[in-house]
């Protein structure tokens, strides 16, 4: 038996696309009613970037475009075209973490992770723009995102560390070494 699938919508048309995605060229084609979240993970296959929602309301499809945090699951991709997009991975210089990155896992800011691509982007975009937010700066950055493990607060507190680096250079860890398993007896 044949089945007959009728499409709600006609096809949309396919685009030329193509952007700095965390410093690297891209280009692809793409259906032009595409969002921003389907081309970094289907047509690039950059992962970091999390499907959450799909609402706008949880944060973790956050990247940056042209600097400015922006909601990948609501962005057309048409939009981005010819942006400068940074997502978590990009994020780091080569080995070296961002100092939100190292803070996260050294104050606890990440626990099942889900939500931490999102919150990383969104919070180096708020100390790219101010080095020594206050508590209220942070809180107001990170209200978009939502995390179901922290509390918050181990985010807060991986906000205000990072800043201390970035201002004073403090507890930088400038070393490419691996570092030991934190959890030795854990074995999943």
């Amino acid at each position: 038996m044949v089945q007959y699938r009728l499409p709600m919508l006609p096809p949309s048309d396919e685009v030329d696309w193509g952007a700095s995605v965390n410093g690297n060229a891209v280009s692809t084609r793409l259906e032009s009613n595409a969002i921003l979240l389907d081309v970094l993970r289907d047509s690039l296959g950059i992962l970091g970037t999390k499907r959450g929602c799909d609402m706008g309301t949880c944060g973790c499809c956050s990247v940056l475009v042209d600097g400015s945090p922006r909601l990948s699951c609501l962005m057309l991709a048409q939009e981005a075209n010819g942006c400068e997009i940074t997502t978590v991975e990009g994020l780091s210089d080569g080995h070296h973490l961002h100092p939100i990155q190292q803070t996260f896992t050294e104050c606890g800011g990440s626990q099942c992770g889900f939500c931490t691509p999102g919150f990383l982007v969104v919070i180096s975009a708020l100390l790219g723009e101010n080095p020594e937010p206050s508590e209220g700066e942070i809180k107001s950055a990170i209200e978009g995102n939502l995390c179901r493990c922290t509390g918050y607060q181990q985010i807060v507190d991986s906000v205000k560390e990072a800043s201390n680096i970035l201002c004073n250079g403090a507890n930088v860890d400038d070393s490419t070494d691996p570092k030991s398993d934190p959890h030795p007896g854990f074995s999943g």
